[in-house]
């Protein structure tokens, strides 16, 4: 089969709505990455900079229906332009056999949090696991070694791979904030990358859920290559169609957007915790910092950490013992 790649380079802010108007054209979801990573000469892995390159890819079989999605594409592209100047879109075309060689040109793994290190499976067998050197522990003045713990993430067709920083902070909150035996609740699981991160942070138990069919696949794909099927389940739905089946976690991530998690609060997003439970959410931009706390203190949460990287903001908040 012959596809036709569609890709825009453009900064942050941005490329959540780029994505949405490419979304409904694309293969299998739309890639959202990093332009470049540094390079850390103390440890594995480098950290994502630069401005973000969104990409999708359309089937481009059927000529006529190839024209029809770019031009519905493109006007898509030029409303949001007139809101905000958007570069024009790059288009190239991909044989099957050649789509998953252009990701792996200059990739390099990504160091996330004191333990996180995001590999696609071609460099997996260059980075096993062991420790890393981490600041002393204040009571000992002795270094901490922690195992690096391997997300192994394909970048590709479909979904995200954690190069977005909503990702990011998404991971980071979840180490920071998950204690071992935890349950968890992924919303809007995409990829499975929050799951497995869970899972292999010690979670006990991880529960995906996701309104695409391909999403649920992702997730119990990728659990399966990350060694963590055990601890995940992941299903076909909406957080209100599945809710009476869904008991309350420890945990609950939801790396959206800001409407929708603000939707999802007021549908009982903040029930799914237990007493002292902690909800992550990310995929909030720093103008929409006022609306997601006054959306989470209505819904009586307590914020307890908030994380910045660029223009974007992640959120921890508890769910209170009585609540």
């Amino acid at each position: 089969m012959n596809w036709l790649e569609i890709s825009l380079t453009l900064d942050g802010e941005l490329a959540e709505a780029v994505a949405d108007v490419l979304a409904p054209h694309a293969h299998q979801g739309v890639a959202i990455e990093s332009t470049a990573v540094t390079a850390n000469a103390e440890d594995e892995g480098g950290d994502p900079i630069g401005p973000m390159r969104v990409c999708a890819f359309l089937p481009a079989d059927d000529p006529a229906a190839l024209e029809a999605a770019k031009q519905k594409i493109e006007e898509g592209l030029f409303y949001l332009n007139m809101i905000r100047p958007i570069p024009a879109p790059t288009y190239a075309s991909v044989q099957d056999a050649d789509w998953a060689e252009l990701w792996k040109a200059n990739y390099q793994p990504i160091r996330i949090g004191q333990r996180l290190l995001l590999i696609p499976s071609w460099l997996a067998d260059s980075y096993p696991n062991h420790p890393t050197t981490q600041p002393p522990n204040y009571l000992t003045s002795q270094p901490l070694d922690y195992p690096t713990i391997r997300l192994i993430m394909d970048p590709g067709m479909a979904f995200g791979t954690g190069t977005h920083p909503t990702t990011q902070l998404c991971l980071a909150l979840i180490e920071s904030h998950l204690k071992p035996g935890d349950t968890v609740l992924d919303v809007g699981c995409g990829s499975g990358i929050l799951s497995v991160a869970a899972a292999k942070l010690g979670a006990r138990a991880v529960l995906g859920i996701d309104i695409e069919e391909e999403s649920v696949r992702a997730t119990m794909e990728n659990a399966q290559v990350n060694g963590v099927a055990d601890k995940i389940d992941s299903r076909l739905g909406s957080l209100a169609a599945l809710q009476s089946s869904i008991s309350s976690y420890q945990l609950t991530v939801a790396n959206i957007i800001a409407p929708a998690i603000i939707r999802l609060l007021g549908e009982g997003l903040a029930q799914t915790l237990a007493p002292n439970g902690v909800l992550i959410v990310s995929g909030i931009l720093e103008e929409q910092t006022g609306s997601m706390i006054a959306a989470l203190r209505q819904a009586s949460l307590t914020i307890v950490e908030q994380r910045h990287i660029g223009e974007w903001v992640g959120m921890a908040a508890k769910r209170n013992a009585d609540g």
